[in-house]
């Protein structure tokens, strides 16, 4: 038999509760595209729709154009490059040259330009970075 309520006759009913809005079609394309241009931009979609002046985004470590020593510039050309630039062209010029040790991948066998960069004859790929910072700028 049902649960009968404190009135009698008449069985208890639950809350009901309050149905959800839903956001139009309009609003989704509209929130989505917000979230777009915030992430194309840099930004957070809330502080645009805040109408916070817009400031530039700063570029990491990674991105900062930096100028290679003379010794460097011997292998990745003297321009301005990022950090990830540069590593990237060290390793083209590694593979291009078959400079990693066969017998262990992760080590770099210096030939006459990389020797004045690192300093001696073999480094591991983890070293490398170090050695690189120091002949950049």
């Amino acid at each position: 038999m049902p649960a009968k309520s404190a009135a009698g006759t008449q069985p208890a009913k639950k809350a009901a509760k309050a149905p959800a809005t839903k956001a139009t079609a309009k609003d989704t394309a509209k929130d989505t595209e917000d979230k777009v241009e915030a992430k194309a931009s840099g930004k957070k979609a809330a502080d645009k729709a805040d109408g916070k002046v817009e400031a530039k985004a700063k570029p990491n470590a990674l991105q900062t154009p930096l100028k290679p020593s003379p010794e460097l510039a011997a292998v990745v050309g003297s321009a301005t490059l990022s950090r990830g630039e540069v590593v990237s062209k060290m390793w083209d010029y590694i593979k291009s040259h078959d400079l990693q040790n066969p017998e262990n991948r992760r080590e770099i066998i210096a030939d006459d330009k990389l020797r004045p960069i690192f300093g001696k004859d073999k480094v591991t790929m983890f070293e490398m970075n170090k050695h690189l910072a120091a002949h950049l700028r």
